[in-house]
């Protein structure tokens, strides 16, 4: 059988798919902006509602690495209709919810079926688009990667604040319903070889509770302060017990539950590590940099979105050229490219000071852009380059569950550092505060107009503000140097970079 399959109309397979991928993936940050209309609306308090983020990231993370093993069991098309259409199901049960128990329910199911969409569309594209059109297919869902996200905060908070929170969820449903029709009907001929491989009952259990434990650590650490929680105590130790145990059996195995056979592979070792620390680092920018704007420079979450989405416009104009050109070129020069101009911006914003103006921000978020369009799709194709036919979803799925769990680890250090840094420099900052620094009693006299409270209230307020600001500088300064590292990463791969299109089961 050969892996080449040619659905009937490539443009619409590819429209289901991309649709799928796009609702998928915009469901990560929609419902971001909205938690706090969600939490009055259900009765609940704000620090509750973070749990709709948290349930749907774990219940994503611990379903995406058994991606492989449920591709072998249903077949990728039928696995694709299944999620979209559950995808759908949940999403509307989310809307409809009438209790906080009740939506975290649906959110849990929505990430569980949400996880293996992406691989599988990843898979499924490889697989229809002739080899030498795959660096478009892979470059188009890249884009899909950067756009969601950012349409994501802008598109729930015009919803929320025109119509109502529910229809944040309610707008899956056609979409979902619509490309697994369209996926189900063009892709109905595809022959694929199914498996019935044991359910691997011990790796299973260790990933669920090893992942689902780690994600709940990494969302909830900041605002149970970290080890001083008896909470996050144990449910780290939890976690790393699972993990060893999942990690010895895994590689013991005959029939595992997730291969990590799949590290053998020099380029997808290589690939999966530069992919894992550059999202994780462009993750660090996409959370820090609103994050900044609505805490130092007083923006709405509106205008911080309209801030940050210049990042979007660059990766949506070069998709084609990316698509059809880079694949002749050798990819580690355009990965490494990529990295030098994020690494350019991220020390850009290390030089940001609080009387920035909109402009400034802006044209740094379009320059970063740049570095986005040539960062996903040269680095999918290296860590997919060197896999055979048949595990091509299990790579991709365990390479994108890697990927997820970067971002929360970065997540969780980023905004951790930002605050702690912040702390230190407002100590050493106030240490001259005293009554016999004549420039100090000085400036307070100026700010006080008569009310030494109000004065030192207001001194208060702006070492606070200088303190994040020199912090936010740092973390900066560090991640550009991260970026910069990763350029020596790229090139432990080695070329040819051209997807292996050889038949399944790997013979000619």
């Amino acid at each position: 059988m050969s892996t080449h399959f040619r659905p009937p109309n490539l443009a619409l397979t590819t429209i289901g798919l991309s649709l799928a991928t796009f609702m998928q993936v915009l469901d990560t940050t929609i419902a971001n902006v909205s938690l706090p209309t969600i939490a009055g609306n259900l009765g609940v308090s704000n620090d509750q509602s973070t749990w709709v983020i948290t349930s749907f990231a774990v219940s994503m993370a611990i379903s995406l690495p058994l991606t492989g093993f449920l591709t072998r069991r249903f077949g990728e098309v039928k696995l694709f209709v299944w999620c979209t259409l559950l995808f759908s199901l949940t999403s509307f049960m989310c809307g409809v919810s009438q209790s906080m128990g009740m939506l975290l329910l649906f959110r849990a199911l929505q990430g569980a079926v949400a996880g293996p969409m992406y691989p599988v569309t990843q898979s499924l594209l490889i697989g229809t688009y002739p080899p030498e059109k795959r660096g478009m297919a892979l470059a188009l869902l890249s884009m899909v990667t950067v756009v969601a996200p950012i349409a994501g905060p802008i598109l729930g908070g015009w919803i929320t604040d025109n119509y109502s929170w529910p229809w944040i969820f309610f707008i899956n449903v056609p979409i979902g319903i619509f490309a697994s029709v369209v996926v189900a009907n063009q892709l109905r001929a595809k022959l694929e070889q199914l498996e019935r491989p044991r359910v691997d009952y011990v790796g299973l259990i260790t990933l669920i509770i090893g992942v689902g434990a780690l994600q709940i650590v990494l969302d909830k650490g900041n605002d149970e302060d970290w080890f001083n929680s008896q909470f996050i105590i144990i449910a780290s130790i939890v976690s790393a017990v699972a993990l060893a145990v999942f990690l010895i059996w895994e590689l013991t195995d005959k029939d595992p539950i997730v291969d990590l056979k799949l590290f053998r592979h020099r380029n997808f070792t290589t690939g999966t590590l530069a992919m894992v620390l550059g999202y994780a680092a462009f993750f660090s920018i996409a959370l820090l940099v609103p994050l900044w704007l609505q805490q130092n420079l007083g923006y709405t979450s509106t205008w911080a979105g309209f801030a940050t989405a210049p990042l979007g416009v660059i990766p949506v104009l070069l998709t084609f050229f990316v698509g059809k050109y880079a694949t002749r070129m050798d990819l580690r020069l355009l990965a490494a490219a990529s990295f030098l101009v994020m690494g350019g911006t991220c020390f850009m914003r290390a030089d940001f000071y609080l009387q920035i103006d909109f402009y400034h921000v802006a044209m740094v978020q379009l320059w970063q852009g740049l570095g986005v369009a040539l960062f996903f799709m040269p680095t999918l194709t290296i860590l997919l380059s060197d896999l055979q036919t048949n595990e091509i979803a299990s790579g991709s799925g365990l390479a994108t569950f890697l990927r997820t769990l970067g971002g929360s680890f970065s997540a969780s250090i980023t905004t951790l550092m930002w605050t702690r840094r912040a702390v230190t420099h407002h100590e050493q900052l106030t240490e001259h505060i005293t009554p016999y620094n004549p420039a100090a009693q000085h400036a307070l006299e100026q700010l006080s107009h008569g009310n030494p409270q109000r004065g030192a209230t207001v001194l208060n307020g702006m070492i606070t503000q200088q303190s994040f600001q020199i912090s936010f500088n740092e973390v900066f300064h560090v991640l550009g140097w991260i970026f910069i590292a990763l350029i020596v990463v790229i090139f432990l791969a080695k070329p040819p970079f051209t997807p292996k299109a050889r038949p399944v089961g790997g013979g000619h």
